[in-house]
């Protein structure tokens, strides 16, 4: 491996890969789109693409990272043949990890902010109207959002500046055993709570009736979205992370880790939200509002409330900070493999990068909430319909297309690095379905998103 910074155990890679894919789309954006597609029939359809589409995807990104040593760029120019240009798409990339986190940040702010919230009693004793107003009220506070937005950032980059070893390694796996730990205790909480059981059998049982009546269609398209989002395919972030992995096992077996822990978190969240939503007369379909409205107003409610809500917005903190620093490491990585510079050199010029940038998204909810770019669009929104309608499904498109094409790194050449070592082997006959079908799946899902 050289010079190159390396996961001191197997343990460590697969929880801060996972850490990059589990987010706050397993738990804030996976049960309010389960709400709103039919429950367990768009689970069922998840669940299929993930297999389909989102495991390949993962082995494809984990190899190029492995069988290059390199971060997105240098990886591509690595494994290109001489004179193409795949390279290109690695610092569309790099621009994909800085937009991601130009509005990530605020939003994992958001959850730091209501774990504050919780433990310090703003939610004691106030009524169902007063709890929607904190929302509003942390909204319109540009200076309140600001704070805890800078939190993020500078705790992020503190954690990767110590390296991948003693900082990202180190801080996620105790935040992703935290965050297990955390998710299965409220989940069983949730469970025992009078009046939850129409909520388990909302989530668990299917009802085609109303997966019929919000169209079949729409619910493959949301589920082939969800799944592909939900593993941060597309924008090397993974890839950064197979440049640091050892030989020593197959690159399936590893995604399929990775994925079964990250689709683990997102199904026991659902178990979390539904039986809670139905225990207390909530609509489970209540959108983005869903987390920071209707659950402080369940947790209110409950014996031991304050603990719970708190707990479950440590949760939320941790789920979405171990996106942060994977990201951000994805960011650090880039900057020095492509220009030379020490990690530290790195984090001091992206850090005030990633504030300033982060700023507009903070303005978008107060002092510019008039702006509008994309249709009615405001700043959070543009920023995210790029990042996940754009540039993840063509940037994993990218990745299949030059793991499975002859003008790219080949189908042969990717199969072999993706067997090398123990474990889960892709088989050669799979190659039509590698080199057509999944293609053909995620241009339909680009298409899709790009309309939708």
């Amino acid at each position: 491996m050289g010079e190159r910074d390396g996961f001191k155990s197997r343990m460590g890679f697969l929880l801060v890969s996972a850490g990059c894919a589990i987010g706050i789309g397993n738990v804030w954006k996976f049960p309010y789109i389960a709400g709103q597609y039919g429950g367990a029939v768009f689970v069922l359809f998840y669940l299929a693409f993930l297999v389909l589409m989102g495991i390949p995807v993962m082995t494809m990104e984990l190899a190029v990272g492995r069988g290059s040593r390199q971060s997105a760029v240098l990886g591509y120019k690595k494994l290109e043949p001489q004179g193409s240009l795949w390279h290109i798409h690695g610092w569309f990339c790099v621009f994909g990890c800085y937009l991601l986190m130009m509005y990530y940040t605020t939003v994992s702010g958001w959850m730091l902010a209501y774990f504050w919230k919780f433990i310090s009693g703003t939610f004691s004793g106030v009524s169902k109207e007063a709890v929607g107003a904190v929302f509003g009220s942390l909204l319109g506070n540009p200076l309140e959002m600001g704070i805890f937005m800078a939190m993020t950032v500078f705790l992020g980059f503190a954690v990767c500046g110590f390296g991948v070893q003693r900082g990202v390694e180190q801080v996620t796996k105790v935040m992703m055993m935290g965050l297990l730990g955390l998710i299965v205790l409220l989940a069983g909480n949730s469970l025992m709570l009078d009046g939850g059981a129409p909520g388990l059998a909302f989530y668990l049982l299917p009802d085609w009736g109303r997966a019929v009546e919000a169209g079949l269609g729409n619910v493959a398209a949301a589920a082939m979205n969800q799944a592909f989002f939900t593993l941060s395919l597309g924008i090397a972030a993974i890839e950064i992370f197979g440049s640091y992995m050892s030989d020593e096992f197959t690159l399936t077996g590893e995604a399929v880790r990775i994925t079964a822990l990250d689709t683990f978190v997102a199904l026991l969240a659902g178990l979390i939200i539904f039986p809670a939503c139905f225990a207390y007369g909530v609509e489970p379909d209540q959108g983005p509002s869903l987390i920071f409205v209707t659950l402080p107003n369940i947790f209110i409610n409950m014996p031991m409330g304050q603990i719970w809500g708190g707990l479950f917005f440590v949760f939320m903190t941790f789920a979405s900070f171990s996106t942060v620093t994977a990201v951000f490491e994805a960011l650090i990585g880039n900057c020095m493999d492509n220009f030379g510079w020490g990690r530290k050199k790195a984090v001091y010029i992206l850090l005030p990068l990633v504030f300033f940038g982060s700023i507009p998204c903070v303005l978008g909810f107060n002092m510019w909430s008039d702006v509008q770019i994309l249709g009615s669009k405001g700043i959070l929104d543009t920023e995210d319909f790029i990042v996940s309608n754009l540039v993840l499904p063509i940037g994993s498109l990218i990745f299949a297309l030059f793991c499975v094409s002859k003008y790219g790194w080949g189908f042969d050449h990717y199969l072999k690095e993706v067997n090398t070592g123990d474990g889960m082997k892709i088989p050669r006959w799979l190659k039509p379905y590698f080199q057509i079908v999944l293609p053909l799946l995620i241009t339909v899902i680009a298409a899709r998103s790009l309309i939708g």
